[in-house]
């Protein structure tokens, strides 16, 4: 009985997607690998490997430059998760307890994915340790909070301010493990999480009503894939290229990381209104990508 609660629950709803995602071939990005991939046709080695080491901004690397890769980042990766969502409602009816589901992690993955990129140009740490499948809780809490600015939540908006802030301060090359796992931030990321888990059943029901009809539903899928992803990541971008971790005058350091909970600073966060951001999430305008 209590494990049909906790599957009910919208926390663990969404913890259990995520963490499914992050399993899938190809979702991780190497943070190593995508810098010197990205940065090759615009920086040099020195600046590239200082990239690597630290951080872009600590190599002084342009926000044109960033944001440029960024939006790069952005149109491949709606253009790749729009394909695979029409893909999966050619079938029709007779194939939805197969592909919804599958449908609904990898649009997750792909939202995983481009966290990932836009992470990793505006300078955060790794996200995933090389070590085995598992996903620890701070990069957990992160993820959830990265995804909550997708879905255009104020909480987590300013949840991500105060992460970044704590790791600017910290000159720090690891997420602070304690606010986001017990600490000031953590209570925010348990709403955002069953804030998500909520949206992420409305959306995978409108994903059902729009794979019923063959072919037509196709092209239903994909284009609700294209208008909901395509705003979430360019949200997702604006917020991390506008905080002073992403800062090109931000130079990182070495240093050890304070993992202790920050608690000089107490000015609330902005509590999470479902209701208010539906129409945000539902019927999100269409955004051109940038150039």
């Amino acid at each position: 009985m209590k494990q049909g609660k906790e599957v009910e629950n919208p926390e663990s709803r969404f913890f259990t997607v995520l963490r499914a995602a992050a399993k899938l071939p190809g979702v991780r990005i190497h943070r190593e690998a995508y810098l010197r991939s990205a940065l090759a046709r615009h920086c040099s080695e020195d600046d590239i490997r200082r990239a690597i080491e630290e951080t872009p901004a600590a190599a002084g690397i342009s926000a044109d430059v960033l944001d440029k890769l960024a939006n790069d980042s952005i149109r491949f990766e709606t253009a790749k998760v729009s394909a695979l969502s029409a893909a999966a409602g050619i079938p029709g009816i007779l194939a939805l307890p197969a592909t919804v589901p599958a449908d609904l992690a990898q649009y997750v993955g792909h939202m995983l994915r481009i966290a990932q990129k836009l992470a990793y140009l505006y300078s955060w740490p790794d996200l995933f340790s090389d070590e085995g499948d598992d996903v620890d809780d701070a990069t957990m809490g992160v993820l959830t909070l990265f995804f909550g600015v997708m879905f255009g939540t104020q909480s987590a908006n300013a949840a991500v301010g105060k992460v970044a802030g704590m790791m600017s301060k910290q000159v720090a090359k690891k997420l602070p493990q304690k606010a986001l796992t017990q600490g000031v931030v953590y209570p925010i990321v348990k709403k955002i999480a069953a804030y998500l888990g909520v949206q992420m059943t409305k959306q995978s029901f409108a994903k059902t009503v729009s794979k019923a009809i063959p072919l037509v539903g196709a092209a239903v899928s994909g284009g609700l894939t294209f208008a909901t992803y395509l705003p979430m990541a360019k949200r997702l971008k604006k917020h991390l290229s506008s905080l002073p971790l992403a800062d090109p005058s931000h130079r990182a350091m070495d240093g050890e990381v304070v993992d202790a909970e920050v608690v000089e600073d107490h000015e609330p966060f902005a509590a999470a209104h479902p209701d208010q951001h539906d129409a945000d999430t539902t019927a999100v305008k269409l955004e051109e990508p940038q150039s």
